[in-house]
């Protein structure tokens, strides 16, 4: 599969609520999903994203979740977090829910640029753990810009393939995954996140 696309992480979400049986919104069920998740579990990935996502946030989040790993998404398991009115009791809960996060993804799409919180979370993550992947969802027949935000190209990117969900440490999902010194599976970059790093 290599680099996630903005139709294929769609075609996920919507297979999801179809399987639902529901009509419900991707907000809705993404909500309906983990509300009831323990406030001291352990999550394999932080998916770090824009609000304005959720449909790719769902996508993305089912994808990982068939490849084995648990993933954390604020508004889904702390549904009573309100990421509208900021306060410190909120950066208290997401700094709790990274501490308790093997990794970060920094599920990178066009709306990336308009968050003030993903920022944040990539840095602190990486100051504390330093295990932190750009996942990038690439718009149909286009590439993303990373102009503008020059700091994600220090980071790994994510690919999730038929056997496993790789890190690529190359700016091209092209270079083969027998490539050692490039790439490394989930749970070996994971273990040494240092190994990757530009």
């Amino acid at each position: 599969m290599a680099y996630l696309t903005e139709s294929a992480v769609r075609a996920a979400a919507k297979e999801e609520i179809r399987v639902a049986k529901s009509h419900a919104d991707a907000n809705s069920i993404l909500k309906e999903s983990v509300e009831t998740a323990s406030a001291n579990k352990e999550f394999d990935v932080f998916l770090c994203h824009s609000i304005r996502d959720a449909e790719i946030v769902l996508g993305a989040k089912k994808l990982l979740e068939h490849k084995g790993l648990s993933v954390y998404v604020d508004w889904i398991v702390d549904p009573k977090m309100d990421r509208s009115s900021v306060s410190p009791r909120t950066a208290s809960i997401l700094r709790n829910r990274m501490q308790s996060s093997r990794s970060l993804f920094y599920l990178y799409s066009e709306n990336s640029s308009r968050s003030r919180w993903m920022p944040w979370e990539l840095g602190f993550f990486d100051g504390n753990k330093g295990a932190v992947a750009i996942i990038p969802v690439e718009p149909d027949g286009r590439s993303l810009d990373y102009s503008k935000e020059e700091y994600l190209g220090l980071y790994p990117k994510v690919e999730l393939q038929e056997s496993a969900v790789w890190i690529n440490k190359t700016s091209s999902s092209l270079v083969p995954a027998s490539d050692k010194d490039n790439y490394r599976t989930f749970e070996n970059w994971v273990k040494n996140p240092g190994q990757l790093r530009m």
